[in-house]
């Protein structure tokens, strides 16, 4: 299997990943923000190519990484249209954390499934909104 960060996308994953592109291509997404690893990567492939945007890979996303610096980011990003992909380590924390700070409830959290997605609507850079949306496919 290799090093986890090399691992790809199980043939679930790739269409859940081809999923998103009927989920989220017409929302104006502007930028697309991913942890570093391989299957983070490919997950935003298809959205990316599908939207003629770069999948840009940030230190921040990744697995086992400081919260508030994933924190930090989606803060910078707030107003944004942007897409994130992360880990179940560092997503429900965000999450956690924006809710929390901007006053937003939040759906159960858990369990949290791999391949889910959260739609987060921020006014005058205030998150407003969350909402759980199932893995596609």
């Amino acid at each position: 299997m290799g090093p986890d960060r090399e691992r790809p996308l199980s043939d679930r994953g790739w269409r859940q990943a081809e999923g998103l592109v009927g989920l989220l291509g017409g929302s104006g997404v502007q930028r697309i923000l991913s942890s570093p690893f391989r299957r983070c990567v490919q997950t935003c492939e298809p959205l990316a190519l599908a939207l003629g945007l770069d999948v840009e890979p940030r230190d921040e996303l990744a697995e086992g990484g400081p919260i508030d610096a994933v924190v930090a980011l989606a803060v910078d990003l707030l107003g944004t249209t942007a897409v994130l992909c992360g880990h179940g380590d560092n997503l429900p924390p965000l999450l956690e954390r924006l809710a929390a700070e901007h006053g937003v409830g939040l759906p159960a959290l858990r369990p949290f499934a791999k391949g889910a997605t959260w739609v987060l609507e921020a006014v005058d850079r205030r998150l407003v909104s969350a909402r759980y949306l199932p893995p596609p496919a």
